[in-house]
């Protein structure tokens, strides 16, 4: 039994809608954790997962942008850029501890 195009269409938006969904929730837990603590990594985590959010929502609404959407995964490339520098930023702060020989 194969998928025709409408059901693969609506698969497709579907599995969107739910990555949309669940990249918003990690948002809200990390800005949840960020209250807790204090913490800036998870502020930068937060914005990093709302951009994702933000980014596979308008992915699933310009399906028909073709060429015109590739500043799309710009959006995540920053997102990743965020995660990235979260980590290196977290790691510097964090004080260094003396070895023992």
């Amino acid at each position: 039994m194969t998928m025709g195009p409408e059901l693969r269409a609506t698969l497709l938006i579907a599995a969107s809608g739910a990555l949309t969904m669940l990249y918003a929730i990690i948002a809200l837990y990390f800005y949840k954790f960020r209250s807790r603590s204090g913490d800036r990594l998870f502020t930068l985590f937060a914005t990093a997962f709302l951009i994702l959010s933000g980014q596979r929502l308008v992915l699933t609404v310009a399906r028909e942008w073709g060429e015109h959407s590739a500043w799309l995964y710009g959006m995540r490339l920053l997102a990743f850029v965020i995660i990235v520098y979260a980590i290196i930023d977290k790691n510097r702060a964090m004080p260094r501890r003396e070895t023992i020989d």
